[in-house]
């Protein structure tokens, strides 16, 4: 079944390379990145895996958690690990789950079950602390993912969580408001909130503000 947007993340029991772990207990009270590849020792996938560790700091900032999945089983996942450590000179400290039986991929629709070649298990979900689906991202092989735009989702995100305030395009540089968001159009605010809080009103529906 597809995955979408605000359904809770499947129970599923994976094994990985940092031993077995079920998902999404196992990050509970953690926000937690899940990002999928067709395969290891594959050009692209190996910039994404160097990519997510160089921003590992990042991610742990914000107490989100990285995990990756391949098609492959356990023994590829750390030759795969390896070969990067001799050749680029990066440690890969997530987790990489085994799915060498694809049934992760099917479980979470990442995959057809009649699919013969798993090119397009390359999906990305952002999962909040208590398991909810927040941000799925689909990628075809030729299309390397950007991964400081998979920061921003978590930041983003985080913001709303707290504040209720909303990110725009491109934030926090937007081509209008720059690194100001944007106040929801349900929200009621009084004239005093209005100036406590230096909304600037376009309309009754484009506010923002700073984020204090």
């Amino acid at each position: 079944m597809k995955l979408l947007i605000g359904d809770t993340f499947p129970t599923i029991e994976v094994r990985t390379t940092n031993g077995d772990i079920t998902l999404p207990d196992g990050f509970a009270g953690h926000w937690f990145v899940f990002f999928s590849h067709p395969g290891d020792f594959t050009p692209v996938c190996t910039t994404e895996f160097v990519g997510f560790q160089k921003r590992a700091d990042q991610f742990a900032a914000l107490d989100a958690k990285l995990i990756g999945l391949s098609v492959d089983d356990i023994d590829d996942h750390h030759a795969w690990i390896a070969w990067m450590s001799d050749h680029l000179q990066i440690g890969v400290e997530f987790p990489i789950i085994d799915d060498k039986d694809r049934s992760v991929s099917l479980t979470l629709g990442m995959l057809r079950p009649d699919q013969i070649e798993s090119v397009t298990a390359r999906s990305v979900i952002v999962v909040a602390p208590r398991g909810v689906v927040r941000t799925i991202l689909e990628y075809p092989q030729e299309l390397g993912r950007n991964m400081d735009e998979i920061v921003r989702i978590v930041k983003g995100l985080q913001l709303f969580d707290a504040t209720h305030l909303m990110a725009p395009a491109n934030w926090p540089n937007n081509e209008i408001i720059g690194d100001k968001v944007l106040v929801p159009p349900s929200t009621e605010l009084s004239a005093s909130q209005v100036a406590d809080q230096h909304v600037t009103q376009l309309s009754d529906w484009f506010r923002y503000r700073a984020v204090t």
